[in-house]
């Protein structure tokens, strides 16, 4: 039984401890995957909070079909969807005046990837398509099988395997703009 479930079972049986454990492993992927939809640390952050409220409030039982991560994160990926309905309801702001990344963000984001290399690499995902963003984000940087991603973006296993090689075509072409050296992707 890996950690999450046998944490998210403590919780249940109320060992507050348990969830505790539960954010301190998962928080910061969770939120550096669901940025990938927003395309904005705060707003992730606020969905991360919610997707551990909705565990909290209504306690949804696993049904062992997946890993707890991909549970818990197909959860959070709803969550980001309704939130993208309903800001998609609201007044749209030109690109313009969209604000720039803050310091405290900036901290976070080097903090979490650490390696210039891979904060250039996450910068040209975010010029991607959110739908390539999010395979190639559970693909390699949660290291999700295509089945886990297929069951977490809802989709086919087949086209999971499609996806994967188009975005990464994509992000090749987002990266070779900046003149960036790769191995391979």
């Amino acid at each position: 039984m890996d950690n999450g479930v046998s944490s998210y079972y403590r919780f249940l049986d109320g060992d507050e401890s348990g969830f505790v454990e539960i954010i301190r492993d998962y928080k910061d992927g969770l939120i550096f995957y669901l940025n990938g939809f927003v395309c904005d640390l705060y707003i992730a952050e606020e969905l991360v909070e919610d997707t551990f409220v909705k565990i909290v409030i209504r306690k949804p039982r696993l049904s062992g079909k997946s890993s707890f991560k991909t549970w818990l994160y197909t959860i959070g990926r709803n969550v980001a969807v309704d939130y993208l309905k309903k800001r998609s309801k609201q007044k749209e702001f030109p690109i313009d005046e969209i604000r720039e990344m803050t310091d405290e963000e900036a901290i976070f984001e080097n903090k979490f990837l650490r390696e210039e290399r891979k904060i250039t690499v996450h910068r040209a995902m975010c010029r991607l398509k959110p739908e390539y963003r999010q395979v190639l984000w559970l693909t390699y940087f949660e290291d999700f099988s295509n089945k886990e991603t297929a069951t977490v973006m809802k989709k086919k296993v087949h086209n999971i395997e499609t996806l994967v090689s188009r975005a990464r075509q994509a992000l090749k072409e987002e990266l070779e703009k900046e003149d960036f050296v790769y191995e391979e992707l």
